[in-house]
Parts: structure tokens; C-alpha cells; sequence
């Protein structure tokens, strides 16, 4: 039996909808591939390059943060408020959450105090300092030298949402997002959201808005599993599985021929946005190279570029589109 989870968006919270970024949402979320790591394949790359360094940290807590179903309590994953959050930031607010949400949290998630994890036991201050030093060493050992490739795949999807809205409009862009989400008019439009477990809830959003958050942690959609915290939603960002990609693509033939090999490989990889530096990565070039070409196509019309915080992001244009396909 699954759960629903509905969202009621009234009005002029249609103008509401908003896209953001949750470095503690990813760091949280990622705890589920330590339980399970044959649900999350993408990621194994990730988690061989990191073991030695999670073998180092406080395990003990860092598992109890989620249960058989994969639940982790909803202080962890705060609602972000834009794409330029910060995680020393979500970190200072995690260190202050109040005592009686963080009790209240964890019994979510683990309702049974026979079988709650011992560490998650005693004093909640203890407990949620313990926390946060936990997720705190966590993330300089696993995260931050990740991050700003994580973060590019997550402002492409972003980037590629807002396209998609401004093409096709709110209802197909929520389509997009996860076969378990979508915008139904009930009468007043209605965000529905398929849980894999019981849990579920109606609210509206009046006053609140909705926020939508990319993950490279969940494979279809989540929600906060209480009706009391604010309305949002993680879904499986776009690209995930190029992210640990390291690859030099072939270009056809003719097409390199025309304008040369690393311009061609750059135009087979933007059919979805990215930044000059994942396409380095990617590529295996310097990444003021690929700021060349990409300059010198966006000039010729084969591209376009939109700035999304701290990053240009680039994708191909119709006539590139139509270069790539009479190339074969």
C-alpha cells in the first residue's frame, strides 16, 4: 500500500513554485547508500572512492540517521530557500533546532525505544550535538571534494526544468520530474505525490509555496513525512549517471571534420546542460580549452548559455541540434 501526499496550490501560489538546492538534503540523503547500496548503482563509483575515508567517521550515528525503509527525520532535510544555499549555513541551523522537533523526528523514524539505535538514546542535546559533528565530517570527507561537480549536475537540472516550464508549461514540468508526482486539478490544481510507504497528508500551500528540490540521492520523488513542515519535494535530478563519467566520447566523422574534434565531442554531450567545468572533467581537457570553444560556438549560434548562480551553463541550440543530426 502506498501513501499520497498532496499539495493544494491555490491561487496565486502557481507563481509560487521555486527551485532550489539542499547541500544537507544530498548529505542526508545519501546516508540510504550506506544501508543499501545495490538501490543506489550510480553512486557506487562514489562510494568505492570514499570508503576508507567513511570508515574513519562515526558510522555508529551516521546509520542510525535511517531506518529499513530508508526514512531519515525531516530536520535533516531542511527546505531549502535558493539555489545558492550553503552547508556551513544548513549546518548552523541544524545545530539549533529545537529539542522537541528533533525528539519528535527521530521517533519517526525509529517509533519503536526498545529497538531505537542506543545512540540516539539519552539527552536530546547530546544526541543532536552528536549529530551534528557526524554530518559535519562527513561532509569535509565525502562531500566537499565532490561538491562542485555534484552542485553542476543539480543547477543543470534546474536550468533544464525552467526551459521546460517556459515550453510546455507547470503541468508537464511536474510530469517530467517522477512517474509519482503529478499536477491534477482537484478543482483548484493539486501536486499529488506517491510515497512508497503509508504515510500521507493534504495541505495547502498558501502563504508557504512549494519548493522543488533536484537529488542525486532519490531514484523517483520524496516529501517531508509530516503535514507540519514546509512543502517540498526531492526528485531524481537529470544526469545523475554521468556524474561520475570520466569518458572522451567519439564524434562522428563528418562532423569532426568540419570543426574539429573536441568542438564535435562537446556537441554530443550538450543535449542536456553543463557546465565548462563537468565538460572538462569529462572530456579531459583544461577547462579555459573548453571555454574557448564553447564561446566560439555559443558566437556561431550552435549554442546557448544561461547563468545559474555561480556557474554558465551550456546547451546546444536548435541549429545545433540539427549540425549533430545531419551528422548522423
Amino acid at each position: 500500500m502506498v501513501g499520497l501526499i498532496e499539495y493544494e496550490l491555490a491561487g496565486a501560489d502557481l507563481g509560487e513554485v521555486r527551485f532550489a538546492l539542499s547541500p544537507m538534503n544530498e548529505l542526508a540523503l545519501s546516508l540510504r547508500t550506506w544501508r543499501e547500496p545495490g538501490r543506489y548503482p550510480l553512486q557506487l563509483p562514489w562510494l568505492h572512492r570514499t570508503a576508507a575515508a567513511r570508515a574513519a567517521l562515526d558510522g555508529e550515528m551516521l546509520l542510525a540517521l535511517t531506518n529499513e525503509q530508508l526514512w531519515t527525520p525531516d530536520f535533516l532535510t531542511p527546505r531549502p530557500w535558493s539555489p545558492l544555499t550553503r552547508f556551513d549555513d544548513e549546518l548552523a541551523a541544524l545545530a539549533e533546532t529545537p529539542l522537541d522537533v528533533v525528539r519528535d523526528d527521530i521517533a519517526e523514524v525509529h517509533p519503536d525505544p526498545a529497538t531505537r539505535p542506543a545512540v540516539l538514546r539519552g539527552r536530546r542535546d547530546h544526541v543532536l550535538r552528536r549529530i551534528t559533528r557526524a554530518l559535519a565530517a562527513y561532509w569535509t570527507a565525502c562531500f566537499e571534494p565532490w561538491w562542485p561537480r555534484m552542485r553542476t549536475v543539480l543547477e543543470a537540472d534546474i536550468v533544464f526544468r525552467g526551459r521546460t516550464i517556459a515550453r510546455e508549461g507547470l503541468a508537464a514540468m511536474f510530469l517530467d520530474l517522477s512517474p509519482r508526482i503529478r499536477l491534477v486539478d482537484d478543482p483548484d490544481p493539486v501536486v499529488r505525490v506517491e510515497m512508497t510507504s503509508k504515510v500521507g497528508f493534504r495541505r495547502t500551500t498558501a502563504g508557504a509555496g512549494l519548493t522543488l528540490a533536484p537529488s542525486l540521492f532519490t531514484r523517483n520523488a520524496t516529501a517531508p513525512i509530516s503535514a507540519d513542515e514546509p512543502p517540498l519535494i526531492l526528485y531524481g535530478a537529470r544526469g545523475a549517471g554521468t556524474l561520475w563519467e570520466s569518458d572522451r566520447p567519439a564524434a562522428p566523422r563528418a562532423l569532426a571534420g568540419l570543426v574539429g574534434e573536441v568542438r564535435a565531442r562537446l556537441l554530443g554531450l550538450l543535449d542536456s546542460p553543463a557546465s565548462s567545468t563537468e565538460l572538462a572533467v569529462r572530456l579531459g581537457v583544461t577547462t579555459s580549452a573548453v571555454n574557448q570553444h564553447l564561446r566560439a560556438m555559443r558566437d556561431a549560434g550552435l549554442l546557448s548559455s544561461a547563468r545559474h548562480g555561480r556557474s554558465v551553463l551550456y546547451l546546444r541550440s536548435g541549429l545545433g541540434d540539427e549540425l549533430v543530426r545531419a551528422a548522423g
